[in-house]
C-alpha cells in the first residue's frame, strides 16, 4: 500500500469517526496547588464539537487521495 493510499484511508476513517461520534471529550487537570503535604488539582471536563461538514469533507478528499493514488501506476 503506497503512502497516497494510506493517507486516504486514515481521512476516510477519520470522516467516519466524526460523523459516527459527533464529538471529543477529555478530562484537564487545572489549578494545582501545594501547600505542605497536602496537593489540589481540579480536573475539568471539556468537550470539542466536530461540525459535520469537516467529516464530510474529510471521507470525499480521503476518496479523492485514494483514486489519485491508484490512478498513479
Amino acid at each position: 500500500m503506497n503512502t497516497a493510499k494510506l493517507i486516504g484511508a486514515i481521512l476516510i476513517l477519520a470522516g467516519i469517526a466524526g460523523v459516527t461520534f459527533g464529538s471529543i471529550s477529555f478530562t484537564k487537570e487545572t489549578h494545582k496547588a501545594s501547600l505542605g503535604p497536602i496537593a489540589f488539582a481540579v480536573q475539568e471536563k471539556e468537550t470539542v464539537n466536530i461540525p459535520l461538514w469537516a467529516s464530510i469533507a474529510a471521507i470525499a478528499a480521503g476518496a479523492a487521495v485514494v483514486a489519485a493514488g491508484s490512478r498513479k501506476r
